[in-house]
């Protein structure tokens, strides 16, 4: 059926469905004039994987469809039931979770920049700790299909997870998709059909405090743990990681106590008329 069509690129690992049936409707039409009634059987194929691809080449209706982005392929599919239960022409996919981050290597930062973000492995710390983003290893085929199933939509859903995770998400994927079209924001708490009804009749706007909540969070992650890691393996041991949250936690602790055995203590006297 067409809903499994529309998802079977969702995979971990899989490429999208759109693609491989357009490879295998082409091989069909090549090596079908080898047999018996060559001419006709090349014909016929041919014919129908050119109708093919002018439908679901972008994974849905040609005529224009809302598409849909949430997380995993899971919600991909009981979401995509649920919508075409409900009437109008949906296609949902997922993104796998996120798909832009801090580069993980040097290697990931273009080597024009590399002076200004391969200190702290994408934070310039010297220009007010401005990020550098990179498409993750690995999802440049989830951002490929998403951006070829965005062509023929007539409006973008993110339905990615409410929190600060989820909500970095759909930033992300706003800023790699660039849409031409409406793009509006539901969040559900549950995955069922009431549920999805609610979130879809009354969507929002993205909430930019989540998304600098998360980005203030990954940077931290560098300047505390990046910094602070290698020193464990050194001193103590291999692999251990320092948190962004109890490694300054500690330094202000240490810091205050380094005050308190500082201290001299002295008597002192007050007057007051």
């Amino acid at each position: 059926g067409r809903g499994a069509f529309q998802l079977r690129g969702s995979t971990p690992g899989a490429g999208s469905g759109w693609s491989a049936s357009a490879r295998g409707a082409r091989w069909s039409s090549t090596g079908a004039g080898r047999g018996r009634g060559g001419a006709r059987a090349g014909r016929m194929p041919a014919l129908r994987a050119k109708k093919k691809d002018a439908t679901d080449a972008a994974g849905g209706p040609k005529d224009g469809y809302t598409l849909v982005v949430v997380e995993s392929p899971a919600k991909a599919r009981t979401i995509q039931k649920f919508l075409e239960s409900m009437g109008g022409s949906f296609v949902v996919d997922s993104c796998m979770g996120h798909v832009r981050d801090l580069p993980r290597k040097a290697r990931e930062i273009p080597a024009e920049l590399k002076a200004r973000f391969g200190k702290l492995l994408g934070v310039d710390a010297d220009n007010g700790f401005k990020p550098l983003y990179v498409t993750m290893e690995g999802k440049e085929e989830v951002v490929k299909r998403l951006k070829a199933k965005q062509k023929g939509c007539k409006e973008l859903i993110l339905a990615t997870d409410e929190d600060r995770e989820g909500e970095a998400i759909s930033w992300h994927l706003l800023e790699l998709l660039q849409p031409k079209v409406p793009v509006k924001r539901a969040v559900f708490h549950e995955i069922t059909k009431e549920a999805i009804k609610r979130a879809f009749e009354s969507p929002r706007a993205l909430d930019l405090n989540l998304v600098h909540a998360q980005e203030t969070r990954r940077i931290l992650d560098r300047l505390a743990g990046y910094t602070m890691s290698p020193l464990l393996w050194r001193k103590i041991s291999p692999g251990l990681s320092a948190g962004r949250v109890q490694s300054v936690g500690l330094a202000l602790i240490v810091r205050r106590e380094r005050l308190r055995l500082a201290f001299v203590s002295a008597e002192y006297f007050d007057l007051r008329a």
